[in-house]
């Protein structure tokens, strides 16, 4: 096996992926022991030359336009707190102006634009030339995390940031600057500038723990049950059995979920490493008796940050009972386009919406009289549903593949599933619906504690080795595949 060509194509394509041998041999130890090593005071200076390395050796583009866009924010937000007249929601406005534009044209001007010549086809016009925008990594984070600091400096909840130097560190700091969880400023503004408490050798060696149970959440599960769907929603519906669409759909909802919780525990691992604590961003979404509850176990700190930035200040709840339907519709249209800039997210982020009104119409009633296993088992058929569209490249593809689904035409194709996916499979099962247990549920908040016993570390640090000796031989012997969100 040519290791030496392996190696040069990790290291040019996949450094900023966790998963990637490159960030794992090199780029991560190496950081540790200078951060270990160097005196608090010139700690947040390592972080931030290692954040702006390995956002440049991803984006060496955009890295210009991302520094700059947050040294003007961190003045801004100085206007903002120094400002008490009418001007103070000018800066504000400006502030926002300058985010969603940014946001709105490096994500979103090949959407508009495409559907534009799609209207000029239609009507028998002539299409324009059109270069397409280059998306940066991670913008739609980057995005929200300086939205959320600068409402929060105008509604006086947070102080702005002194030192522009840890204004960037916060914006880019690379253990949740590609896929998140969504940080507010006020999570971790006090540990910016003193993380003495916090960076002890016990949530050192529980980060390494949590970043490893990430880790294998990815190239142990998510990766196997990738193949298998990649290969199936690469072809035509009507070239694959009923029984294959489902199964597809069924590993692309566990995909996902350990995929995206797998990034989030490396992420929150990381951070653990580096004195720093993150929110939680995942709880055993899968165990949801609602569309409403699933939202305060997946990704949680998207949708806290929409009902909190978006919802609420639309009047939330406190407006007449349609315009409350409209204000969930709109939040959860609007998590949709975040998520990706095709009519496929934004049906996604409706379809979820519509549940929400459900569950305020009545739906909730309902689940809670059936009982707790329908209602897990409902509300999961729902979810994964919705993935079809995620998943899918286009709403013609997607209606197509669902109506395959619901054929049930009986028959068999060549999508064989091998021994090896089926073992995967049953475990992101078991794994995936084991909080369904109380008891089961309440293991991760004695594993993950702040301050854990050390029964549980040394525990945690045998078993971090034995995952990091098995993900490491499954990434050299084979090939990588990205982080879902890593193109939001």
């Amino acid at each position: 096996m040519d290791f030496r060509g392996k190696w040069s194509k990790w290291s040019k394509d996949s450094a900023v992926v966790f998963s990637s041998p490159v960030f794992l041999f090199v780029f991560l130890p190496i950081l540790l022991i200078i951060y270990w090593l160097s005196p608090y005071k010139i700690k947040n200076y390592i972080l931030l030359l290692a954040s702006l390395l390995f956002y440049s050796w991803g984006e060496p583009r955009f890295i210009l336009v991302v520094v700059v866009s947050v040294i003007i924010d961190f003045f801004l937000a100085k206007k903002i707190k120094k400002t008490e007249d009418k001007t103070k929601k000018g800066w504000l406005a400006l502030s926002l102006v300058l985010n969603i534009g940014l946001l709105l044209y490096f994500k979103y001007a090949n959407f508009f634009v495409g559907n534009v010549r799609a209207l000029y086809a239609y009507f028998g016009a002539q299409p324009f030339d059109w270069a397409d925008v280059a998306l940066p990594i991670g913008i739609s984070f980057i995005t929200f995390q300086k939205i959320s600091y600068m409402v929060d400096v105008y509604r006086g909840t947070v102080e702005p940031q002194r030192k522009l130097t840890d204004m960037i560190l916060y914006i880019l700091m690379f253990p949740q600057l590609i896929a998140g969880p969504i940080v507010r400023y006020k999570e971790i503004a006090l540990q910016l500038t003193d993380r003495q408490a916090t960076d002890t050798y016990a949530r050192r060696v529980n980060g390494f723990f949590r970043f490893m149970v990430g880790l294998a959440k990815k190239v142990l599960i998510a990766n196997v049950l990738a193949e298998y769907v990649d290969a199936v929603f690469a072809v035509s519906p009507d070239y694959m059995s009923s029984a294959t669409a489902w199964v597809a759909t069924l590993a692309y909802t566990f995909q996902i979920y350990f995929d995206f919780s797998g990034y989030s525990d490396m992420a929150l691992g990381l951070g653990q490493m580096l004195g720093f604590r993150f929110p939680e961003n995942f709880n055993f979404p899968y165990i949801s008796q609602s569309i409403t509850e699933f939202w305060r176990r997946w990704h949680i700190t998207l949708s806290s940050w929409i009902k909190d930035y978006l919802y609420i200040p639309m009047g939330g709840n406190r407006v007449p009972v349609p315009r409350m339907y409209f204000n969930l519709c709109f939040a959860f249209f609007i998590s949709g386009l975040w998520h990706g800039a095709a009519w496929t997210f934004i049906i996604w982020g409706l379809y979820h919406g519509l549940f929400l009104v459900l569950d305020k119409i009545g739906m909730l009633k309902v689940l809670s009289k059936i009982g707790k296993l329908p209602s897990v088992v409902l509300t999961f058929f729902v979810a994964m549903i919705g993935w079809v569209f995620f998943r899918a490249e286009s709403m013609a593809y997607a209606f197509s593949f669902l109506r395959k689904m619901f054929a049930f035409d009986g028959r068999y194709d060549e999508f064989y599933c091998d021994r090896r996916f089926w073992f995967v499979f049953a475990l992101a099962v078991i794994f995936s619906f084991m909080g369904y247990f109380k008891k089961m549920e309440n293991i991760q908040y004695k594993i993950y504690t702040d301050n854990p016993t050390k029964r549980v570390l040394i525990g945690g640090t045998v078993l971090a080795v034995l995952l990091y000796i098995l993900c490491g031989g499954s990434l050299l012997a084979g090939g990588l595949n990205p982080f879902i969100y890593f193109r939001f």
